[in-house]
């Protein structure tokens, strides 16, 4: 099986510097033009499935595609990106303010520190691989998943069987990525824009995790 792993457009909160976890946060006019971007670059890969998260910043990227591949969007809670929970909603810049402690253990990258109401990073991991082995085992041939940045690094994570404490992936708005599933795991492609250069709708900011 190919995956072509998406992340999202970019949203208001991403222009915003906000973290937006599972806030149902729409696409800025940029990210519309990022997930047209996104249809034109796959819609001649032979992908037989579109899987998304059902927040609005996701399944607004994964539209398009569907529309151009007449496909419905398939929609899995599991695919939502990490719930940040006091940290939602909140500047990256007001972190250390408002939560002092609980962003030290954040930044340390300790995949079991859960965000009080909210989840750790390996039960990110956990819910990832979940919803990457259902979408393996549906049992297509090729198959589009758009999903969140953190969501896509923990799956990435699992599969290639990196520790839950490193962090090595951070990915670009509306990029691709594209994996190679059957026996084992190989990572082709990673963090792939040139579709973006193309349409004249890359915005040069650091990727995020979230």
């Amino acid at each position: 099986m190919i995956l072509y792993c998406v992340r999202h457009g970019e949203s208001s909160y991403n222009i915003e510097g906000r973290l937006q976890g599972q806030s149902d946060v729409p696409l800025s006019p940029l990210g519309v033009r990022q997930s047209q971007a996104v249809a034109a670059a796959l819609a001649d890969r032979g992908i037989e499935a579109v899987y998304s998260s059902p927040l609005a910043r996701a399944y607004q990227t994964a539209l398009p595609l569907a529309e151009t591949l007449k496909l419905p969007v398939i929609t899995d809670e599991r695919l939502m990106e990490i719930n940040v929970g006091v940290f939602q909603g909140l500047l990256r810049s007001e972190l250390s303010e408002r939560h002092p402690e609980e962003a030290a253990r954040w930044a340390s990258h300790d995949p079991d520190f859960c965000i009080p109401r909210g989840e750790s990073r390996r039960d990110l991991m956990r819910r990832a691989e979940e919803a990457f082995d259902a979408i393996r085992e549906a049992g297509h041939a090729r198959a589009a998943v758009v999903a969140h940045g953190g969501l896509l690094a923990a799956a990435f994570k699992v599969l290639l069987q990196i520790p839950a404490e490193l962090n090595p992936f951070s990915l670009y708005n509306a990029s691709i990525s594209v994996l190679s599933w059957s026996s084992d795991v190989k990572l082709l492609t990673l963090n792939q824009t040139s579709h973006l250069q193309q349409a004249q709708c890359e915005r040069t900011a650091n990727p995020g995790e979230l």
